[in-house]
């Protein structure tokens, strides 16, 4: 036999032995089974990619979370945060071709002195499984500021409540700091914020709130970063309901008050304004505490030694600076309705102690934080929108212009 013969049935007899393997996989007369031949096994952090890195650190609030994979299928991801010693798992969803998770919309951002735990399993193209743990840390910023705001949670309000925020730190991304804080109510308004100086924002729609109004105030503050390097650390609601209509209207000549309640009169008042040399502001106020008896000393309002009345009574504040609507016993009853003697407040008739009884007691009695006072006819200037919640004297257009998001 020549050395090529035995070559050819050398050939033969091997293809006859591939042919007979194959035969050996059908199994009552169905198709051969398919034989795949799989490479090389990824490593885990090859099949199962996860960003951020496995033992990042300080990474930033807005980084981007997600698991994926280049071929195959997720099967499971937990993702769980761990923050102020609390552990709760993050919200997402595998996306419909299984290469893919990623946070829900509701997850928000990552929160910053956290730490997060991933874990992953996948199966690749071949049906092979694989599990990937990983884990990463954010930022733990130095700085944190925190926003003081009125009115008081679940409180009854009057008409015209504005919500005021004044922060510990200054702030300088205004954009960011007003989106985090979301004011709503239910019927629906408008409700637009406006900057006052660098640490101050108010709330307010472009009328008066209507009676039966429920408000809700929603903070998400926390890790927001309101200046470089400083972030915010409150999360909260905080609700309040608007109460009846009452509107108040002093006219320092006429030397009255008339008090309005849903637009009916319920009363005139006799009162006292500022006298000549310490005249009453003009414009909207809104009454911002109420006092059962305080202290008023002249010096703590750029005065001298003028006056320090240490029981005040029926005293409600209208201004940051000092102005207020009060009682008044320490001067002849024949004063008020006839004649503007007090250093810039507005004085009711009450006896000392607080009467209940007496003009002062009535209004007192009747007042809500967030009613109007307004001041006509005086020869003052109009009190500054930020001198208390005096925001009601600018218009809705210069009220619109101070937002940093409109």
């Amino acid at each position: 036999m020549t050395r090529r013969a035995a070559a050819g049935l050398a050939a033969v007899a091997a293809w006859a032995v591939l042919l007979g393997g194959l035969a050996g996989c059908v199994k009552d007369g169905r198709s051969p089974v398919e034989i795949q031949l799989p490479g090389k096994p990824r490593s885990p952090d090859e099949a199962i990619r996860v960003s951020p890195g496995d033992n990042a650190k300080d990474v930033p609030a807005q980084a981007s979370l997600s698991v994926n994979v280049p071929e195959g299928r997720l099967e499971r991801v937990v993702v769980t945060k761990v923050e102020d010693a609390q552990e709760e798992e993050v919200p997402g969803t595998i996306a419909a071709d299984g290469l893919s998770w990623n946070p829900a919309p509701e997850a928000g951002r990552l929160a910053l002195a956290a730490k997060y735990t991933v874990d992953a399993v996948a199966v690749d193209g071949h049906d092979r499984r694989q599990a990937r743990h990983t884990s990463f840390t954010t930022y733990v910023p130095e700085e944190r500021f925190i926003g003081y705001f009125k009115p008081e949670h679940r409180s009854t309000v009057g008409t015209g409540m504005i919500v005021s925020f004044r922060f510990s730190r200054s702030i300088t991304h205004r954009a960011a700091v007003e989106r985090a804080i979301t004011v709503t109510s239910s019927p629906p308004v408008k409700v637009v914020g406006h900057w006052f100086g660098k640490d101050r924002i108010d709330f307010r729609p472009k009328e008066y709130w209507k009676p039966g109004t429920e408000v809700t105030v929603k903070v998400d503050l926390r890790d927001v970063e309101g200046a470089p390097g400083s972030y915010g650390i409150q999360d909260k609601t905080i609700t309040f309901t608007v109460g009846r209509s009452q509107i108040s209207t002093v006219d320092a000549v006429a030397h009255t008050m008339e008090v309005r309640r849903d637009g009916a009169l319920l009363s005139t008042l006799p009162i006292t304004a500022g006298s000549p040399t310490t005249t009453t502001y003009n414009g909207k106020m809104v009454v911002m505490e109420l006092f059962d008896v305080t202290r008023m000393n002249g010096q703590t309002v750029g005065f001298g030694g003028e006056y320090d009345i240490p029981d005040v009574p029926h005293a409600m504040r209208l201004t940051s600076s000092g102005t207020f609507l009060h009682g008044n016993y320490w001067v002849s009853p024949d004063t008020f309705g006839a004649s503007n003697i007090s250093h810039g407040c507005v004085g009711l008739r009450d006896d000392k102690g607080g009467g209940s009884d007496t003009p002062a007691g009535w209004f007192f009695d009747r007042t809500l934080v967030g009613d109007v006072v307004e001041v006509v006819n005086s020869q003052d200037r109009t009190v500054a929108a930020d001198n208390g919640l005096g925001g009601w004297n600018l218009s809705w257009a210069h009220w619109v212009a101070g937002s940093a998001v409109v």
